[in-house]
Order: C-alpha cells, then sequence, then structure tokens
C-alpha cells in the first residue's frame, strides 16, 4: 500500500502553501504560529502512519444499529493529547461553547446528509461512530481528518477563525472517510475534491439551496476581515478565492492547462483539486435542482464504486469516464451524460 493512501495520511483543510507563505512573510507572532502548526502537522502526519503500520485501516470504526447517528465531542484544552476530555454526545444540551455546539451541529449535519441523500449510515457505510475534538494546540490554524475523528483548532484570530465556524470545511473533513484513493499528485487531488464536493453540498443541504443559489465557496467565513478573501476555495471560479499580502494568492487551476506539477502539497493536491472542482460546479449547473439529486448522486455512485475501490491511483481521466457512465445508468435516456461529458471537456479532460 502507498505512504500516500489517504488511510495512512492526516488530511487538512488549509493547504500547507497558505502556512508557508505566512511563514515567509507574516509578522513575527504570525510566523511564529504558521511555524508550529506547520511542525504540528508534520508531527501528526508521522504518527498517523505509525498507527497505520500497527492497526488495519479500519481501526476506530464502530458498528451501530442501522441509522443510529453517534456524535460525541472532545475538548484538547488548547493542548495536543487527543482525544481530550468529553463535553457534548448525543441527547446532551448545547454547552454554549462556540467551537463544541458547531462541531457537534455540523458533524450531525453531515451524517444526516449522508443518509437522507444517499442511505448511507456514516461515513464508513456501516454506522461508524464521528468523534470530533476542538480547541486542539495553541492557535492552531487548521482542522483535519485522521482517519478516526475530526480535530479542529481556533484559530490566531488575526487571519482565522476557529476551524468549526463553516459546516462545508467539517463536511470535507469527514468526506475524507468516503474515499480511498492515494494522497499524492491526480489520485490526491481527485481526494480533495471529493471532499470539496461533499462538503459544498452539506453547505447547500443545510441551507436547502439549489445549484445557482449556491455560493461554491469553500471555507467562507474562516477568514477574519483582516485578510482579503472570501474563501479557501472557489468552485464555480478556482483561483479567485483570496489575494492576500500574508497569506498569498489563490493559484487553483480551473483547466488542465494550468496542471501544477511538482512535489510540494503532495504532488498538487490542494491546486489541483480545482479542476475536477470545477467539473462538479459545471456538471451541476448544467444538470440544475438540488445538486445531491443530480451530479451529485453520480458522483457517489462513482466514489463507492467498486471500481475506484480497486484503482486507488484513479487520475483525472479515468474517474471522468466513470462518472459519465454512472450517468448513463442512473439518468437513462436523459441529458446527464452529455451535462457530465461537457462539464469535464471544459476543464480539459476528454473522455
Amino acid at each position: 500500500m502507498s505512504a500516500f493512501d489517504v488511510g495512512h495520511t492526516v488530511c487538512y483543510v488549509l493547504p500547507s502553501n497558505i502556512l508557508i507563505n505566512i511563514a515567509n512573510v507574516g509578522t513575527p507572532t504570525q510566523r511564529e504560529r504558521a511555524l508550529r502548526s506547520l511542525s504540528v502537522s508534520d508531527s501528526l502526519r508521522t504518527a498517523r502512519v505509525a498507527r497505520a503500520l500497527e492497526k488495519p485501516d479500519e481501526a476506530g470504526f464502530v458498528g451501530l444499529a442501522a441509522a443510529v447517528k453517534q456524535v460525541t465531542i472532545y475538548d484538547a484544552d488548547n493542548n495536543e493529547t487527543l482525544p481530550g476530555h468529553r463535553v457534548r454526545g448525543e441527547n446532551s444540551p448545547a454547552t454554549g461553547d462556540g467551537a463544541t455546539d458547531e462541531a457537534f451541529d455540523y458533524i450531525s449535519d453531515t451524517w444526516e446528509f449522508l443518509l437522507d441523500a444517499y442511505d448511507r449510515e456514516s461515513v464508513d457505510g456501516r454506522g461508524m461512530a464521528l468523534n470530533g475534538t476542538v480547541h486542539y494546540g495553541d492557535d492552531y490554524d487548521n482542522a483535519f481528518w485522521d482517519g478516526t475523528r475530526m480535530v479542529f483548532g481556533d484559530g490566531d484570530r488575526e487571519l482565522f477563525e476557529r476551524f468549526t465556524i463553516a459546516v462545508d470545511v467539517v463536511g470535507h473533513e469527514l468526506a475524507h472517510g468516503l474515499t480511498k484513493l492515494n494522497y499524492w499528485a491526480q489520485s490526491g487531488a481527485l481526494n480533495e475534491s471529493i471532499s470539496d464536493v461533499f462538503g459544498s453540498m452539506v453547505k447547500q443541504y443545510v441551507h436547502n439551496q439549489k445549484v445557482e443559489q449556491a455560493d461554491w465557496l469553500i471555507g467562507e467565513g474562516l477568514f477574519t476581515p483582516a485578510v482579503n478573501g472570501e474563501a479557501l476555495r472557489s468552485m464555480s471560479a478556482p483561483g479567485t478565492a483570496y489575494d492576500d499580502p500574508v497569506l498569498g494568492k489563490d493559484d487553483q487551476p480551473g483547466n488542465m492547462s494550468g496542471y501544477k506539477t511538482g512535489l510540494a502539497d503532495n504532488g498538487g493536491v490542494h491546486d489541483n483539486s480545482g479542476i475536477p472542482n470545477h467539473a462538479f460546479y459545471l456538471a451541476a449547473m448544467n444538470m440544475g435542482g438540488y445538486s445531491w439529486e443530480g451530479a451529485g448522486r453520480i458522483w457517489y455512485a462513482a466514489v463507492t464504486s467498486p471500481w475506484l475501490r480497486r484503482n486507488r491511483n484513479a487520475q483525472f481521466k479515468g474517474f471522468a469516464k466513470l462518472t459519465w457512465y454512472k450517468a448513463t445508468q442512473l439518468f437513462p435516456g436523459t441529458d446527464a451524460a452529455a451535462a457530465v461529458r461537457d462539464a469535464w471537456d471544459q476543464v480539459g479532460v476528454t473522455i
């Protein structure tokens, strides 16, 4: 199994290049925080690999009775020891702590979305208990899924708000539990894109929005007013989400003509995810209605297909062909397959 397999990799919502930019040009305090966040991330990645070598990928999955939601939130008290102490579970009242209650509500929203839209019991399809830890680290600027739980930093309140603030960030990270693609280059970019797709759909579901009503932003509200930007990523217009002297400029390509190569960020998994992100946006807009009933059904069928489980190093073209095939199966006699083909064509991936 590849060292870049998502099961062996901690998956972060905030790309490392943003933290590197802050470390290079931020104030001394901002630079110190960014370097500490990067250091914590590296340590967690190493620990995750060690755990994966000791246990099977299913470690931490808890089988429950059908359709029984079990969400538990822990508080790390600004330390880096997981999971922390339990602060809220099912049938518990709101605590009044913003991070705790947001984490509980948004993890619950994601669980309910998967059940309602796709009849899926939790992220693993087998009733996995969903755990989250808030107040992780000291001014920690990130949120991540480590294969067993969601973990949220409080942000530094200068550049970033608390990382529980956006429901799509929570949906994004939990969706990593759906995906078993290797976390490198195109397969890794597909991994990140699939999480953005499901994060965006969870947000649209919570707000009861049809595709033309959605903002198609990932992480809207995460930046403080000091940052020149509206979100971490834009699925409708990759490369336009932020342009800030400290964070840098969003350089996500929305077409294969801008595909980025190199070793940084596991071969550009966050940048290049803009290409399949934009393909999903275009397909959803072509089909209209609620995204999870149209393009989302196609992407879900592709993500959970035996073919993708066997092809963990899937490339954009292979995934595009799979979505087109699923469209022909799910929506026979309609324009759905043509809508999917057109979307991929527009981002430079020919089926």
